[in-house]
């Protein structure tokens, strides 16, 4: 590094790079970027830059380096945890404007694209084919591909699907001095040390993705959707547990309590009754597999108390059935002016006992709690409500949502199952994991990125091994050499 650059020199030569539109350091145009879709924590950053090609990045990074400045990657900004939260003095990396798909190849099933390709945009632009991309987050409407592939994104499906680094066959990526490196390629398994599976969920922190290879799919010969109603949680959960043990793997089954139904209805005027909990399961595949699967299902739930059962009478009715699903983290804002939406995972028989103590630790802290999951995998999400206006409500709901992730945790679950840890739950990383496993990660962070320049401040309880050589021959990855483009 040359020493620290003025903010208005810097800003120049940015603006020189990707042009003085896609530039900016003061006025309003910050503003968007002090936060991600987790908005009670906000910081200014420096400079927001809006590189347009790989070539801008290397160019954006090096410049960002060479000023001492710490650099932050975001995407469309939909993230839950602060992942793309700024830090002070920094340069915003918006990839927003690389949004081309660069390549389709049906015939092997797979599909080049820049990271700023909106995740549902994928679908789109192969499904005539007959093909799709199958991690589907509720946000796949607004969120990138790059997003996903920094926070490993799920979505209702990834019950039998998995999610983004099941799907991520090859990235290029730019790393903390400007290099460019290839990881993985269009084929399966490539050979070599598995270097896809530390960059996906790596939150930013490797490097800077500027290209991703997608895994596409065939859709299924059918798909049947079932939606039904319990009086309480208790049974919805039960219901969750028998048909998986029954051995049927369903393409996706949802749960919402209450107050979650209670927020949908209002957002989206569906005619849902109000009960105690719903479940949304969809079955794919094979047409014969399918009835049967769907058949042996709805049994169940009958068999445990579902109050009423609907079938959908066609793919309209059933497309309204998940907008109903997916709107509901946005539709509890119409049932309370503040929420924090929470993640955490546990083992799907501790559904019911579970949602049975957040119920108690809400009413202990004088709040309420919207209950929306993935119940397949066991991938809560409680929507902590609370009001901003009330002196310490907003801090009792950071406290509550604390609380509810150390539950997870002592149930045999984790802090996250497909928000990321970002900022927000970077305190409870310990409650998980010994020292030694977070000395091990700064290990493997540091092998791409040694100064910690790569969004730092994100994931971790506390910063080490930045810029340290703690080993023989220091932290830098023996793969990382000069030239343009390295393959890994």
């Amino acid at each position: 590094m040359s020493g620290p650059a003025s903010l208005s020199d810097l800003a120049g030569r940015m603006a020189a790079v990707v042009g003085a539109r896609n530039c900016f350091s003061a006025g309003p145009d910050l503003l968007t970027y002090e936060c991600d879709g987790l908005t009670h924590g906000r910081t200014r950053p420096d400079l927001v830059v809006l590189p347009g090609s790989t070539a801008e990045v290397v160019e954006v990074v090096r410049l960002a380096r060479a000023s001492g400045r710490p650099i932050v990657p975001r995407g469309s900004g939909t993230g839950l945890s602060g992942g793309a939260r700024p830090v002070p003095g920094c340069v915003v990396v918006a990839l927003s404007r690389m949004r081309r798909i660069l390549e389709v190849n049906l015939e092997d099933g797979w599909v080049r694209v820049e990271p700023g390709v909106l995740n549902l945009d994928v679908t789109k632009h192969v499904s005539a084919a007959g093909h799709y991309y199958a991690p589907d987050p509720s946000s796949q409407s607004i969120c990138s591909i790059g997003g996903n592939v920094a926070e490993n994104s799920g979505g209702a499906h990834c019950l039998k699907y998995g999610f983004t680094v099941n799907h991520v066959l090859g990235a290029r990526l730019v790393l903390h001095d400007g290099k460019v490196v290839d990881i993985g390629g269009p084929a399966l398994d490539a050979p070599g040390h598995d270097l896809l599976a530390a960059l996906v969920g790596s939150e930013g922190m490797l490097g800077i993705v500027t290209e991703v290879t997608l895994r596409l799919l065939r859709k299924p010969e059918a798909t049947r959707t079932f939606f039904a109603t319990f009086p309480s949680t208790d049974e919805g959960g039960e219901a969750v547990s028998r048909i998986i043990a029954a051995g049927i793997l369903p393409a996706a089954i949802e749960m919402m309590d209450r107050l979650a139904i209670e927020a949908a209805k209002a957002a989206t005027g569906l005619d849902w009754p109000d009960v105690g909990a719903a479940l949304l399961m969809d079955a794919d595949g094979p047409a014969a597999e399918v009835e049967d699967l769907s058949a042996r299902a709805v049994k169940i739930a009958r068999e445990v108390g579902a109050l009423e059962l609907r079938l959908p009478r066609n793919e309209a009715e059933r497309q309204l059935m998940w907008k109903g699903r997916k709107s509901a983290f946005a539709a509890v804002g119409r049932i309370s002016p503040n929420y924090l939406v929470e993640d955490g995972t546990i083992p799907r028989s501790e559904i019911a006992p579970v949602l049975r103590e957040i119920e108690s630790m809400a009413r202990d802290n004088g709040l309420r709690v919207a209950n929306v999951f993935h119940a397949g995998d066991g991938n809560l999400h409680p929507l902590v409500l609370y009001d901003a206006r009330n002196g310490g409500e907003e801090e009792r709901a950071e406290n509550l949502g604390g609380d509810i992730l150390r539950m997870c945790v002592r149930r045999g679950g984790s802090i996250t199952g497909e928000h990321g840890v970002g900022a927000e739950k970077a305190a409870y990383m310990a409650d998980m994991y010994g020292e030694s496993d977070l000395e091990t990660m700064q290990w493997v962070r540091a092998a791409f990125d040694p100064e910690g320049a790569m969004n730092p401040g994100k994931v971790f309880p506390k910063l080490r091994l930045c810029g340290e050589k703690p080993g023989p021959g220091g932290l830098e990855h023996p793969a990382v050499k000069s030239g343009e483009v390295q393959r890994w």
